[in-house]
């Protein structure tokens, strides 16, 4: 395997790690420079050097939490992090005199959970949802990843699962998420919601009572009580795992996939989630699909992103000498 670099762009983080022969090296990481775009630049080509530790690599791959035009590597629209309108490709390619790759980091991820514990190909078709604060997605098809027409395929947030009808249906605003879609009802901060309407409907259940105490009450919380039998937390978490369901089966009604992988901060809840919201999923796919796509957690787990990074290059290497 040709060397390379991979690194992961976060809000809050920036991870990078060596991937070669020997499979991958030690993982460097910093928090996220915010204050310019420049400073962030600046801190990309540093944590490139740490990751390498001397020794030579081929190419850059980034994963970024962000719109991306593959072809030019330019951040088309991000909200975490101060890069939008930047030309990444050329900005880095340029100091750091490789190849560099730019892609979505819920893009790159997907790439990684294709690939199994030796870095085989195993799923050639696979559609990945990232649950956290929001929700991202990731399409590999054939065992490349797909973008679509201008790079930013795979906002399988934005998707509408719960739109409401009749004549009281208003017609959609600029504010995102857009009420009804997998992200305003299936992403982390749709569980806290849930968490929250729980312990006010019944203050005597144990999110009741963490209410009552003055804390915070937040999807975790909900995860924790059900997982100790606390029968309204459970009715949230199940809640919650429905309307992440309606987003898988979409995706396996559109894809058709060898798998649905399911990762980021929410797939921490585990078979909670995993077991309903396949479940819920099954009632949803058409009978000719039912059945053939696999839906688990994500095996690469917090790696994924820096690891997919890696193989972006690594594929994009091998794509450029065929």
């Amino acid at each position: 395997m040709t060397t390379v670099v991979g690194i992961d762009v976060g809000g809050t983080k920036v991870a990078a790690t060596l991937l070669g022969p020997g499979g991958m090296g030690e993982h460097r990481q910093q928090p996220t420079a915010l204050a310019s775009g420049e400073e962030l630049i600046a801190q990309l080509v540093e944590i490139v050097g740490e990751a390498a530790g001397g020794h030579a690599y081929a190419a850059v791959g980034i994963g970024v939490p962000s719109i991306v035009r593959f072809a030019t590597g330019e951040i088309a629209a991000s909200t975490n992090i101060p890069l939008a309108g930047v030309r990444l490709r050329g900005v880095l390619g340029e100091r750091l005199g490789v190849p560099v790759f730019v892609d979505n980091d819920a893009t790159v991820a997907a790439l990684a959970e294709a690939h199994d514990g030796d870095l085989r190909l195993a799923a050639r078709n696979l559609v990945m949802i990232t649950v956290g604060t929001g929700i991202g997605g990731g399409i590999v098809i054939d065992g490349r990843i797909f973008r679509g027409g201008s790079g930013g395929a795979g906002e399988l947030g934005m998707t509408l699962i719960g739109l409401g009808c009749g004549p009281d249906l208003q017609a959609a605003g600029e504010h995102f998420p857009q009420p009804g879609s997998l992200e305003a009802l299936a992403s982390g901060t749709a569980l806290d919601h849930l968490a929250r309407a729980a312990a006010a409907a019944d203050p005597g259940s144990a999110l009741g009572r963490l209410a009552a105490g003055g804390g915070p009450v937040l999807g975790a919380d909900a995860v924790a009580a059900a997982q100790a039998g606390d029968e309204p937390a459970a009715a949230a978490v199940r809640r919650w795992a429905h309307a992440l369901g309606v987003g898988i089966a979409n995706a396996i009604n559109t894809f058709d996939p060898d798998e649905v992988v399911i990762g980021g901060g929410g797939a921490t809840a585990g078979e909670m989630l995993i077991e309903p919201a396949a479940q819920f999923a099954a009632g949803y796919v058409h009978p000719g699909l039912r059945g053939r796509a696999s839906v688990r957690l994500a095996r690469w787990g917090a790696t994924a992103g820096v690891l997919g990074a890696a193989l972006l290059a690594v594929h994009e290497l091998e794509h450029q000498a065929t």
